[in-house]
């Protein structure tokens, strides 16, 4: 039986990944492109900060090659990976208030903060459209403590498609796989993918029946709420459309996502079905949030007892917890950067025309104005971004400024990200992208 909240929740869901289907002229140049070209982006946010001192060197100040440069602690699992990495230490977020968390800020590249709306476009949700186009352009998952991901399996904290527009992340990997992979699965799985198809097409017909008797100030408001229902059930329509395709890629459904001892079990089990949504082709874009942007998270598979808020008190550097959880992390990454490997695609594998960034969306440290905010790139991204690299900056450049060599990166150039003339005056000192980057 499918319970109402479960409903409401799949419906919260389901608005959250809806795209349009209409294609601007950036898209149709990015469609295009040459078979060398970048193709997906991923993004990897821990929450409680990132400081520098966990992934910087001690003592390297300038910029160099990472050759003969042996990486801290925390990120050691990067080590065989050093010619693939650029670490970025020096850019600011001054102007997203992060504090406890930026937030939709974090991406977006402006003031975030608790209950504050996204102002405007992420990133993440920006290269989704601009990237040549999949059947699920964008796919959001948050990984926290177990209690949080079963309460509130969905939540909307760090991408959006537009100002007062968030976007939902993935919490309970059982629901994201019956949702992707419901079509091609068998037993209780697709017994409730059939269940709740059948009720998100009736709730679609209801919903397009009910906008008549709104004041007009609601009726858009509604609309997309009826848009979303529209384009969740349209998304079924074309999985099923594929369904042999994805056979060859579903992640295996196995105990740690029905019976998870830790929440890294399902920690791990979103991460599966990430890599599986890339392989496959489904998305083009992957938002991966440990944390989900809040100040919460917990890690006891890793055999680290405290959890929440406190965590974000500790010093990071020499932490032997928060070696456990940044090591965990680059785990990830190199697992991700492993598979992508393994798949063969153009003249290269999948790896090739891929880039993977890695940071926080609370800059260096819980309770940070923002001065320092690290970023790990992993991958060039079709050969447009440099690796083997550290870079470091003077600070008067904004995350806004790495934002903008990402669209330069995969084709679509701007000068500014996010950012006026008049916030810019204070914030950037140059136009343009970061050129240290770019290869």
């Amino acid at each position: 039986m499918i319970h109402r909240r479960q409903v409401l929740q799949g419906m919260a869901a389901t608005v959250g990944c809806a795209v349009s289907p209409h294609l601007s002229m950036d898209i149709a140049r990015a469609a295009s492109a040459s078979v060398g070209a970048p193709r997906r982006v991923i993004f990897f946010l821990q929450n409680q900060g990132f400081d520098p001192a966990t992934c910087v060197t001690q003592g390297l100040d300038h910029n160099c090659s990472l050759a003969g440069v042996t990486l801290p602690e925390p990120i050691s699992p990067l080590e065989p990976y050093k010619d693939k990495i650029h670490i970025i230490n020096g850019l600011h977020g001054l102007h997203t208030s992060p504090s406890h968390s930026a937030f939709f800020g974090a991406l977006g590249g402006y003031r975030g903060g608790i209950g504050i709306p996204p102002f405007a476009e992420t990133i993440d949700h920006v290269l989704s459209r601009l990237l040549p186009q999949t059947i699920l352009p964008h796919l959001c998952i948050g990984m926290d403590a177990l209690p949080n991901m079963i309460s509130r399996p969905t939540l909307a904290t760090l991408s959006a498609a537009g100002a007062g527009k968030p976007l939902f992340m993935y919490s309970n990997p059982n629901d994201l796989y019956q949702m992707l992979f419901g079509t091609i699965a068998s037993g209780d799985v697709k017994k409730r993918f059939e269940a709740r198809s059948k009720v998100l097409n009736q709730v679609e017909q209801l919903a397009e029946q009910g906008s008549g008797p709104l004041p007009s100030s609601d009726r858009e408001l509604y609309q997309t709420y009826v848009d979303g229902f529209r384009n969740g059930n349209g998304l079924c329509e074309r999985l099923a459309s594929v369904s042999d395709h994805l056979k060859l890629f579903a992640p295996k459904y196995d105990e740690k996502f029905l019976k998870p001892k830790f929440e890294t079990d399902w920690h791990d089990a979103l991460l599966d079905v990430g890599i599986a949504t890339l392989k496959a082709g489904l998305t083009n874009v992957l938002t991966i949030g440990s944390g989900r942007g809040e100040i919460f998270g917990a890690w006891k598979g890793l055999g680290v007892v405290e959890a929440g808020h406190n965590l974000g008190h500790m010093d990071q550097p020499d932490n032997p917890i928060w070696i456990k959880i940044r090591q965990y992390n680059c785990r990830m990454l190199v697992k991700m950067m492993q598979e992508l490997e393994s798949v063969p695609e153009g003249n290269g594998t999948m790896m090739d025309h891929t880039l993977i960034v890695y940071s926080s969306n609370n800059a260096d440290k819980q309770h940070t104005n923002g001065a320092n905010w690290p970023f790990i790139l992993l991958g060039n991204c079709g050969g447009r971004i440099k690796t083997g690299q550290f870079t470091q900056m003077d600070g008067k450049r904004p995350v806004n400024a790495l934002y903008t060599t990402l669209l330069h990166a995969i084709g679509a150039p701007r000068d500014r990200f996010n950012m006026d003339k008049s916030t810019a005056a204070k914030h950037d000192s140059k136009i343009g992208p970061i050129e240290e980057l770019m290869a």
